[in-house]
């Protein structure tokens, strides 16, 4: 048997890789391990015994941070970006197939936010509702600012997807007599569906977790990263760490859930042809 010899830059890139997963892979497996501390435990090794006695304790009323309230308002706001996040993206995309005046200019305001630090658009959003007497708040301002992070992803995500498409397919439909219309929902979109859930995927993930652009726009109420925030200073049990690995476990199930119907579509279209 032939063994081809591994050169100098493939350890190089197996120790690089080694050290990301530690890093990102590590603090998320000492909080999922601190949230299994006894009654008696703290917030630092070693375990005061093992329980789930933290897990049941975040359904009880805290003396600091709300909980629910908290991520409900974080999975509307979730939810409510992904949805405008998947229509534009998706309406961008059909309108970059030709070109048209200010294109070019159009295109790169709407990425320009990618490069401004988030903390930089949050308080400007947040002095500009103030000026203009208005409230902030996590359903207009945070709304707001979450789509300035989520919408360059949305839109980049379909311009590749589109770039790849061939126009072939939407002619074939025309020629058959199908209309513009008919050519979309049949043709166009059950082919670009699963990108559209990635879209969503990002959009909702994005907002889902998303700290600074929410830190100056969210107003009175905190959406659920402020509110772990703030309870790190104020917190002295290891439902902070119940908290963190509920909400990381969500998070998680919502991108296999995403990845599960993607490749369910898959596979239904590769039936079909």
């Amino acid at each position: 048997m032939n063994h081809e010899k591994r050169t100098v830059e493939f350890y190089v890139l197996a120790v690089f890789f080694a050290v990301f997963v530690v890093f990102l892979y590590g603090p998320l497996s000492a909080v999922l391990i601190l949230s299994f501390q006894g009654p008696d435990g703290g917030l630092t090794f070693p375990l005061n015994g093992v329980s789930v006695h933290w897990f049941f304790n975040l359904f009880e009323k805290q003396a600091v941070g709300d909980f629910g309230a908290s991520f409900k308002r974080s999975f509307s706001l979730g939810l409510m970006v992904m949805i405008v996040t998947v229509v534009v993206s998706l309406l961008a995309g059909l309108a970059f197939r030709r070109k048209f005046r200010g294109s070019t200019a159009l295109f790169y305001a709407t990425v320009a936010s990618l490069v401004v630090p988030s903390i930089i658009i949050s308080l400007g959003i947040g002095v500009v509702f103030q000026q203009g007497g208005l409230k902030p708040a996590w359903y207009s301002s945070a709304f707001g600012a979450h789509l300035t992070w989520t919408l360059p992803f949305g839109v980049l995500i379909m311009f590749a997807v589109f770039n790849r498409f061939s126009p072939a397919y939407e002619e074939a439909a025309r020629d058959l007599g199908a209309s513009a219309w008919q050519t979309f929902r049949h043709v166009v979109l059950p082919m670009i569906l699963p990108s559209l859930i990635g879209v969503g995927l990002f959009g909702f993930t994005l907002s889902y977790d998303e700290f600074a652009r929410t830190l100056m726009t969210s107003g009175t109420y905190n959406t659920l990263p402020l509110e772990i925030y703030g309870m790190t200073t104020n917190v002295t049990t290891p439902v902070l760490y119940a908290l963190g690995t509920v909400t990381t476990l969500f998070s998680f199930t919502i991108i296999l859930v995403a990845l599960g119907i993607m490749m369910m579509l898959s596979r239904r279209q590769a039936k079909i042809r």
